[in-house]
């Protein structure tokens, strides 16, 4: 009998080489876990839940198979899985290069693209929902400015053709901004910018496709022990996605906000990249972020905690997810757990050790 080689469920081909132990350091494995969780649900017969925006710019809760996330049957032999790669459809939209996905579907045959897939692992409960009752936990988000990129693209991919409408969705008042990296001068169209954003999406809302997948892992409250269900996987359109960081920006301007916050900033960043496409026909993304910071270092767009993400969330599958423990050997194969060299915090030995303090 052939001993099976370190792997992951369902990923049999792809840009990573799971029997090195350096493609299971954090970095790599928090990125393809997801694919082998995800690949799993499908082989359960279970779709990931959805969230998508609505007519009336509501996140709803339905479900998306692994297959339409993928773009193919996640049991195809012709699926490759290109990870931490950029998504050359995306190419022509963008001046410079285009930055890196941490997944983009391939046909194995010809390499063609198929999806861009952003991928967030993501602990629950996180520290602002760990103390509250077990229908309350939430999980942290923390967004990469490569993700508005990507977000930007998704959106501007479907007036390619068409330049002319999306001017004309956005108007004409914004060509009165002198500088773009004036907060002050800024400020007083965000309220605009938010009006345009939400125009722009409903005219394509019939568009709307996966941009994030956010995997959760439970634990038994704040202990570093895995709740028995434990593992289960929600996707964000692109549109739904819209709404972590427009939804808190509302919010924050409603309460009389008077800077600009990293949510604020990244409404900016995403009205002008698209401004720009409706002008240029292309997104300067790398000018947009470098530029235009508003003081505030640009090494992330944006986090929401878990108070916040668990109103957009909230369902059954949070409270309860679908996979559980036992499961975990069937996702990660052939002693790949072995291969795993989990960071060493002082912290975290510390919190483990309570014979320490006896």
């Amino acid at each position: 009998m052939t001993k099976q080689k370190p792997g992951l469920s369902g990923v049999t081909y792809s840009n990573r080489d799971f029997t090195q132990a350096d493609t299971w350091g954090k970095n790599q494995f928090n990125s393809s876990f997801p694919a082998g969780l995800t690949n799993f649900l499908a082989q359960k017969s279970l779709d990931n839940i959805y969230l998508y925006l609505d007519k009336e710019l509501k996140v709803k809760h339905g479900k998306i198979s692994t297959k339409e996330l993928y773009g193919i049957s996640p049991e195809s032999d012709d699926l490759f899985f290109s990870f931490e790669s950029p998504y050359s459809l995306y190419q022509q939209l963008v001046i410079g290069s285009l930055p890196r996905v941490d997944l983009v579907t391939q046909l194995k045959t010809n390499g063609q693209c198929l999806k861009p897939i952003e991928v967030k692992l993501t602990a629950l409960p996180d520290n602002s929902t760990c103390q509250l009752s077990e229908e309350y936990f939430g999980c942290e988000i923390v967004i990469r400015p490569d993700t508005i990129v990507y977000l930007a693209c998704s959106i501007a991919i479907n007036f390619k053709d068409n330049k002319k409408e999306l001017a004309s969705l956005i108007g004409d008042k914004f060509d009165k901004i002198a500088d773009w990296t004036d907060g002050v001068s800024v400020w007083s169209y965000i309220t605009d910018m938010i009006s345009a954003i939400d125009k722009i999406i409903l005219s394509v809302i019939d568009k709307q496709e996966p941009l994030l997948m956010q995997p959760i892992w439970k634990t038994n409250g704040k202990s570093p022990k895995l709740a028995d269900n434990c593992l289960d996987v929600f996707v964000w359109s692109n549109f739904a996605f819209t709404q972590l960081f427009v939804d808190v920006a509302r919010g924050e301007l409603s309460e009389g906000a008077n800077r600009i916050t990293r949510q604020v900033r990244t409404i900016i960043w995403l009205f002008k990249m698209l401004y720009d496409f409706s002008k240029q026909g292309q997104i300067n993304h790398h000018r947009i972020i470098d530029e235009l910071s508003y003081n505030t270092k640009n090494d992330k767009a944006f986090a929401v905690s878990g108070r916040i993400t668990h109103r957009y969330m909230a369902c059954p599958e949070l409270t309860k997810p679908r996979i559980e423990k036992k499961d975990i050997k069937k996702i990660i194969l052939g002693g790949g757990q072995n291969l795993l060299s989990p960071e060493r915090r002082f912290d975290a030995i510390i919190y483990n050790s309570p014979e320490l303090f006896t």
